[in-house]
C-alpha cells in the first residue's frame, strides 16, 4: 500500500498503514460499513477510533446523511442527558427554546458515542431504550422521538471489568458489542511508523505552509525504537512541532525529545550466564565495562549518522581518543565517516 492511495488530500479520514493488523482491521470495516450492525471501537488513547468510525460510516449508505461525534468523557454528567436526547422549552431553567439532541441531528446518520467507557450508569438505561426502540423522549417531554440512528460507540476502558465492577450495565455492553473492532497501538505495527511518518509530513507542509522536512536514517532509527505510549496521536503531535520549531529541513536525532533518545541508551550489561552464580563466580568487571564502553560508542556514532567528530564530541573525548576506542572494540571504520 502506498502513500498516495491514502493521500490525506484525497482522504482526510485516512487509516495510515499496511501492517497485517490493519489489513484485518480495514477487511472487517469493509464489510460491516455495508450494514446496520453496532460497532464497539476498542483501543488505547491516541490509535485512531474515531477514524474507524469515520471510515465506517463514509463507507456505508448512510455517508450523505450526518455524522455526530458525542464525546461522554467531555461533557459533564448533568449535561449529557440534554445533549442526547434535547429538551422542551421550560424543561429547566434556562431552556428558553427547546433544543433537539444529537440522537435526533443523526437522524438516518452515524451517532458516534467517543469514550462510552465514561457515560454515567443512570444514562446507560436510556442509551439502551434508545438502541433497542429507536425512540426516545426529550427531557421536559412526554412526545416520542424516533430516530433512525446507526450507532458506533468506542473506548479505552476495559469494558468487561467495568461490567463486573457494576460501572457498566451488562445488558447495553452486549448491545454495543455486537461488532468489535480493536485499533492496535502503535508498538505492535511499527512497520506502519514509516508511512505514517510520511503522511504527517506532507499534511503539516500544506497545513503549516513550509517547506517538506525530511527525517534522516538515524532519527528514523530512534522513532522505530520508541514504544509510542500516545499511539499515532503523539507521533502527529511530533511532527507538528517539528515543523513550528526546526530552522533546517532535515530531522535529526537532536530535534528528537530526551525521551525518544534515551531509550536507545544501552543498559549497563550484566556478563554473569544464568547458570552462573554470581556469589560464588563474581562477574568479569573488565569485560562488562568494556562491553557497555562499545555500545555506547556504537550509539553515539549511530546518533550522529557515524561522523566522528560529532560522536567524540557527544562523548565529551577527544576524537583521536575515539578512534583509538573504536580500534580497540573493533569497530570496523571503514563504514564511519570521518567529518
Amino acid at each position: 500500500m502506498t502513500l498516495s492511495v491514502k493521500s490525506f488530500h484525497s482522504d482526510p479520514h485516512a487509516i495510515i498503514g499496511s501492517s497485517m493488523p490493519l489489513l484485518e482491521i480495514f477487511e472487517i470495516i469493509n464489510r460491516v460499513a455495508k450494514t446496520d450492525s453496532t460497532v464497539l471501537v476498542l483501543g488505547e488513547s491516541g490509535t485512531g477510533k474515531e477514524l474507524v468510525a469515520k471510515n465506517i460510516h463514509y463507507k456505508s449508505p448512510r455517508a450523505n446523511k450526518p455524522f455526530i461525534h458525542v464525546n461522554c468523557a467531555a461533557i459533564p454528567s448533568t449535561l449529557l442527558e440534554s445533549e442526547l436526547f434535547g429538551y422542551e422549552k421550560g424543561a429547566f431553567t434556562g431552556a428558553v427554546t427547546a433544543r433537539a439532541g444529537r440522537f435526533e441531528m443523526a437522524d438516518s446518520g452515524t451517532l458516534f458515542l467517543d469514550e462510552i467507557g465514561d457515560m454515567p450508569p443512570i444514562l446507560q438505561v436510556k442509551i439502551l431504550r434508545a438502541l433497542q426502540e429507536k425512540s426516545f423522549e426529550r427531557i421536559g417531554g412526554i412526545k416520542t422521538v424516533h430516530a433512525d440512528v446507526r450507532i458506533i460507540a468506542a473506548t479505552n476502558k476495559n469494558l468487561e471489568q467495568a461490567v463486573k465492577e457494576g460501572r457498566f450495565r451488562e445488558d447495553l455492553y452486549y448491545r454495543l458489542n455486537v461488532i468489535p473492532i480493536t485499533m492496535p497501538p502503535l508498538r505492535t505495527r511499527t512497520q506502519d511508523l514509516p508511512e505514517l511518518c510520511e503522511y504527517f509530513l506532507d499534511k503539516y507542509s500544506v497545513k503549516i505552509g513550509r517547506k517538506r522536512l525530511t527525517i534522516n536514517k538515524s532519527a528514523m532509527n530512534y522513532l522505530l525504537q520508541y514504544s509510542w505510549p500516545g499511539n499515532v496521536r503523539e507521533l502527529e503531535n511530533l511532527i507538528e512541532r517539528l515543523f513550528v520549531l526546526k530552522q533546517d529541513d532535515t530531522v535529526t536525532p537532536y530535534d528528537l525529545p530526551d525521551k525518544i533518545i534515551n531509550r536507545g541508551i544501552p543498559e549497563f550489561p550484566n556478563t554473569v550466564e544464568d547458570d552462573e552464580n554470581p556469589f560464588i563466580n563474581g562477574i568479569d568487571l573488565n569485560a562488562t565495562i568494556a562491553k557497555y564502553e562499545k555500545n555506547l560508542i556504537l550509539h553515539a556514532l549511530d546518533l550522529n549518522e557515524g561522523v566522528q567528530s560529532r560522536a567524540a564530541k557527544y562523548l565529551n573525548i577527544k576524537r583521536t581518543t575515539l578512534i583509538q576506542k573504536m580500534k580497540r572494540h573493533g569497530i570496523d571504520q571503514n563504514v564511519i565517516k570521518l567529518t
